[in-house]
C-alpha cells in the first residue's frame, strides 16, 4: 500500500504555495491550502508581522476557512509556512490545533525572506502533542529532505 502524504500549507505571498505545489507533484501527495478570511492580514509585510505578533501574544489565532479532511487517511503531513518574525505564520497554529489527534508523522518546511529565528522550536511547541519528525533547514535540498521524512 502506498504511503499517503498530505502537504498542508499557508502562503501569504505565494512563495510557500509554489514550493508546496512542486513537492506535491514530485511526491504524488495531496495538497491542502490553509486559508483565512481576506481581511485578517494586511497586504503589507510589516503590518502583517505586527498582526501576527499580537495574535501570538494574545493567543487569538485566526480561524481557518479551509475544511480539514479526515487526517486518519494520511501517514505523513508536511506543513509549509512562511517565516514571520522568526515564527511560523499564525494560521499554522490554527491548523495544528485542529489536527492534535493525528497519529502519523509531521514535518515542516518554510520559505523566508531573512532570518528563520526560532521557527523550529515554535513549530514544535505549537504542534505538541503531535509527532514532529523533522524541520527543514535551507542547507539541504527540499525534495531530498521531504523524501527522507517520508521514508523514516
Amino acid at each position: 500500500m502506498t504511503k499517503k502524504i498530505l502537504i498542508a500549507y499557508y502562503s501569504w505571498s505565494n512563495n510557500t504555495k509554489q514550493v508546496a505545489k512542486k513537492l506535491a507533484q514530485a511526491l504524488d501527495a495531496e495538497l491542502l491550502e490553509l486559508t483565512v478570511k481576506s481581511n485578517v492580514f494586511s497586504t503589507d509585510m510589516y503590518e502583517t508581522s505586527k498582526i501576527a505578533k499580537t495574535q501570538i501574544k494574545t493567543g487569538f489565532f485566526p480561524e481557518l476557512m479551509t475544511k480539514i479532511p479526515a487526517m486518519s487517511q494520511y501517514e505523513t503531513i508536511l506543513v509549509g509556512s512562511p517565516v514571520w518574525s522568526g515564527a511560523p505564520a499564525t494560521p499554522i497554529h490554527s491548523f495544528l490545533a485542529q489536527i492534535a489527534n493525528f497519529k502519523g508523522k509531521v514535518a515542516t518546511f518554510y520559505t523566508d525572506a531573512g532570518s528563520v529565528g526560532a521557527y523550529g522550536e515554535i513549530f514544535k511547541t505549537w504542534a505538541a502533542p503531535l509527532t514532529v519528525v523533522s524541520i527543514y533547514h535551507k542547507e539541504k535540498d527540499i525534495l531530498t529532505w521531504a523524501k527522507e521524512v517520508i521514508e523514516k
